[in-house]
């Protein structure tokens, strides 16, 4: 979507972990996060016009609805005892969602030869719009302000994979387990399977409700091609991981990105979602959105017909595997933000 002035009202977010170069709209009380600030936003038939506190959705030139848009939430201006805003160790995602990337660090980021091709989690940090780790401290303290002064009501903790073999797993228990100690707020927590699965019971001990284990590409030959080095992981090992997960978490409470428009045909994306929700796994299908900056920022965007197409088929695996986005205790099935795939749910239930 393109804006006509500026950035407009409300939250917008330009690089880290994602989503990124967004925006978050909400259309008839469904808030979602709408590319802005990229190349795609630019061609976009649609267009916002700012009005004030709101804005009118375009298309050519013909007004269609109202926008409107989370508040910057109150916790934003607060800062911890050693001077970090708030902002820079937690941000809100949607419209309830407290979201935080714990090490804004990879040890594959800066490397083409290993890095994801569409990862901005270094961006941020660059920009000094975030800091390189957050403590468990400064993520409890930030978590109580948010639900205390913002009524948020679930939390998201993501991370740059470290060099150990736990593969993050140990940062988010340490996180998770200060955050529950100091609220009552549910958690998800997102890393790359770690090598040894006991992590998983670590993580729920640790106050951990459910648990992202993110493929995005689900053939071998694009994640060789658009993220080598988490293809070092086969998607076997995943599948391993999905079903050691669901044991501990339970069926739907474990998810996982799938990034759609990265050269995955609708037919393998569709084979592997079966995989998935057989398994219990809540397959979180979103269309790919390039990033400023990402040596995949040229890169089309999937066809909204495709996009149609597949999701109105992910939604009838859902409903025939009894799984439901809002059975999800947290994180981004939860919100749907990112992804149409919650709302096409209700239609095919």
């Amino acid at each position: 979507m393109r804006w006509l002035d500026g950035s407009g009202p409300g939250l917008s977010r330009a690089g880290g972990a994602g989503p990124s170069d967004h925006k978050a709209v909400t259309i008839a009380d469904q808030t979602v996060m709408v590319p802005i600030l990229n190349h795609a936003s630019r061609l976009s038939p649609y267009a916002a016009e700012v009005h004030g506190d709101y804005a009118l959705l375009l298309k050519g030139g013909q007004p269609l609805l109202e926008l409107a848009f989370p508040k910057k939430p109150r916790f934003y201006d607060r800062s911890t005892a050693d001077g970090v805003p708030y902002w820079k160790i937690a941000t809100l995602h949607g419209r309830d969602v407290l979201a935080t990337t714990v090490l804004q660090t990879c040890k594959r980021y800066g490397n083409r030869a290993t890095s994801c091709q569409f990862c901005a989690i270094g961006q941020s940090l660059a920009a000094k719009t975030t800091i390189a780790e957050k403590s468990p401290a400064q993520l409890a303290e930030v978590a109580l302000a948010a639900v205390e002064l913002d009524g948020v009501r679930h939390m998201v903790m993501t991370t740059g994979t470290p060099q150990s073999d736990d593969r993050g797993a140990g940062v988010l228990a340490r996180a998770a387990e200060a955050v529950r100690a100091a609220v009552d707020l549910p958690v998800q927590a997102q890393c790359e399977p770690p090598a040894d699965f006991v992590w998983f019971a670590r993580l729920k001990d640790a106050g951990v409700d459910s648990l992202g284990l993110h493929l995005e590409a689900v053939t071998e030959e694009v994640r060789q091609r658009i993220i080598p080095g988490k293809a070092e992981v086969p998607v076997s090992v995943y599948l391993d991981a999905f079903a050691a997960a669901v044991s501990v978490f339970g069926r739907g409470q474990v998810s996982s990105y799938v990034l759609a428009g990265l050269g995955d045909s609708r037919e393998a994306i569709l084979e592997m979602c079966q995989r998935m929700v057989t398994l219990g796994v809540y397959p979180f299908v979103v269309p790919f959105v390039p990033i400023a900056g990402t040596p995949l920022a040229g890169h089309p965007t999937p066809e909204p017909a495709f996009m149609s197409a597949l999701l109105s088929d992910v939604a009838t695996l859902l409903a025939s595997a009894k799984l439901s986005s809002a059975e999800i205790k947290a994180g981004c099935g939860r919100c749907g933000a990112c992804s149409s795939l919650k709302t096409r749910e209700a239609l095919h239930a």
